[in-house]
């Protein structure tokens, strides 16, 4: 499988969803900047991949200003309501979680599914604020095409219908859900297998909604009509989200952490993010690993020691304790304009469909937010009223001489192993972004067991297997065994982006038609 990577002097958008890219490159021709091209993305992505993400959700991104010569972090993570109640979430005698992480069970799943697994949401924050500091088009323009994709309703292709099938069982049990994705009660079927698909699931609830998002301003969502809607909703539910909750949430734009990384920088996330255990990684490679003109067995051996020993660090200390094993969740779409500007924005609703719960009166999905917190108490990272959730997200901008990056993936915990292979691919061996996107990879995210891409050559298995046990799998469309990244380069005034090349709907799409 492979996927070209073209050049152009214009801007590029590269995403996990062809359309939601197109989006974004018509913003840019239009005269936008990287950040109103982003806002058009999350905005278009959240209706075309919605069991990813959306406004239900949070995340972070990277920016970096070309005028300025600086880069941004902008956290928009989700919190616990404040009238959240820790002994709300009873742990159950014996077993463990049935989704991404391995914490101990709690009475009815309702850390995980259902209306008390919603933590306050931040996307629609995150891209306000950062429109309102760094955008030129107006915020109504941005968000007419998400309306107008969602109005045409989400076509289910093989690929939709596959993953809603993932989780008919969960969408079943909230009949708002069950009524927006399912039909009778099982996946929507789509047209015979030599036909076209022509199938599309009723948004028009999400139209409405982005609509009223788009006249009356991002913080309606928090502090208006919507905000009401959304409350009242969830509450009949189950759910301790309240007005308050919203009202005081703001998204945080601030410094980044500089990672000094031999002759590159990589700016990343601070705080409760995996920005912290990149940095760790980084650091450890700096120290054991040698660049040349191709990575190596010592070169894939030092990546898994960095991995696992940051691992290690990241679950002692910040109390993520996510499944090796889990599923990717999430988003990511790296931007860059023509004059050099630059996004990486990853957004979540943290599982598949997150809470897998419908809000009636805005036709959107919730998150599962609270699923970030460990139940049992006296974690680091344990339930707690008002706490800010711990994500894995990682989005980098990075720098080594006229090379700039904006990365990122989706993935859960194989972000990190992603991120980091990818940035050393990129500054340590100098490969083009096609050649670091089509590169086998392995992924180290917290177990003993490495995983590596089987087409790695033998040599490299060994040297992976000399130090710790190695189980060799297929890089396939579903499900995935390494994280899917999305990356966009600048080099000698020209721009360029790629998307994992096992990702049936990623591309990149550029600011105009150019061969």
């Amino acid at each position: 499988m492979r996927k070209s990577v073209l050049r152009t002097r214009h801007g590029v958008v590269a995403a996990q969803h062809r359309r939601a890219a197109e989006v974004g490159a018509e913003v840019l021709a239009a005269g936008g900047d990287a950040v109103d091209a982003a806002v058009a993305v999350s905005f278009a992505i959240g209706v075309v991949e919605p069991w990813m993400s959306g406004p239900g959700g949070g995340g972070a991104m990277m920016l970096w200003r070309q005028d300025e010569g600086r880069a941004y972090a902008v956290n928009y993570g989700m919190r616990a309501p404040k009238a959240l109640d820790p002994a709300d979430y009873p742990l159950e005698e014996n077993g463990t979680a049935g989704d991404l992480f391995p914490w101990k069970a709690v009475t009815g799943n309702r850390n995980v599914e259902g209306a008390t697994a919603i933590a306050v949401p931040g996307t629609v924050e995150g891209a306000g604020q950062v429109h309102e500091r760094f955008g030129k088009l107006p915020w109504a323009d941005l968000l007419q095409p998400a309306v107008g994709l969602a109005n045409e309703g989400l076509l289910v292709d093989w690929y939709a219908a596959l993953i809603i099938a993932s989780a008919t069982r969960s969408l079943a049990r909230d009949p708002d859900a069950a009524a927006q994705y399912l039909e009778d009660g099982q996946w929507p079927t789509i047209a015979g297998w030599t036909a076209l698909a022509t199938k599309r699931i009723d948004m028009s609830g999400m139209a409405a909604t982005l609509d009223r998002l788009a006249t009356a301003g991002y913080r309606d969502f928090y502090d208006g009509d919507i905000a009401a809607m959304l409350v009242k909703d969830v509450q009949a539910k189950g759910s301790s989200l309240g007005r308050d909750d919203l009202a005081a949430y703001r998204a945080v734009i601030e410094a980044p952490l500089k990672l000094a990384y031999r002759d590159a920088h990589i700016h990343a996330l601070p705080g409760l993010t995996a920005g912290p255990t990149l940095a760790e990684v980084l650091a450890s490679l700096q120290a054991e690993l040698a660049p040349g003109d191709q990575p190596d067995g010592a070169a894939f051996a030092a990546y898994a020691r960095a991995l696992k020993g940051a691992y290690r660090s990241r679950l002692a200390g910040m109390g993520d304790g996510e499944a090796p094993s889990a599923p990717g969740c999430t988003t990511h779409f790296s931007i860059v304009d023509r004059h050099g500007n630059m996004v990486a924005m990853t957004q979540t609703l943290l599982s598949i469909f997150g809470s897998r719960v419908v809000s009636p009166s805005t036709g959107l999905m919730m998150n599962n937010g609270i699923m970030w917190f460990d139940p049992e108490p006296g974690k680091p990272n344990s339930l707690g009223a008002g706490k800010r959730c711990l994500m894995n997200v990682c989005p980098v901008i990075g720098e080594k001489g006229a090379r700039r990056f904006a990365l990122g993936a989706s993935g859960g915990r194989k972000i990190v192993s992603a991120v980091s292979q990818l940035s050393s691919f990129l500054t340590d061996f100098d490969m083009s972004l096609e050649e670091a996107f089509h590169a086998p990879r392995i992924d180290v995210s917290g177990g003993e067991t490495v995983i590596a891409d089987e087409t790695l050559p033998g040599a490299v298995i060994e040297a992976l297997a000399a130090d710790q046990p190695v189980t060799t799998t297929k890089r396939t469309t579903f499900p995935y065994a390494f994280a899917c990244p999305t990356a966009v380069l600048r080099e000698g005034g020209e721009n360029m982006g790629a998307t994992e090349i096992m990702s049936p709907w990623g591309d990149a799409a550029l600011e105009r038609e150019e061969s």
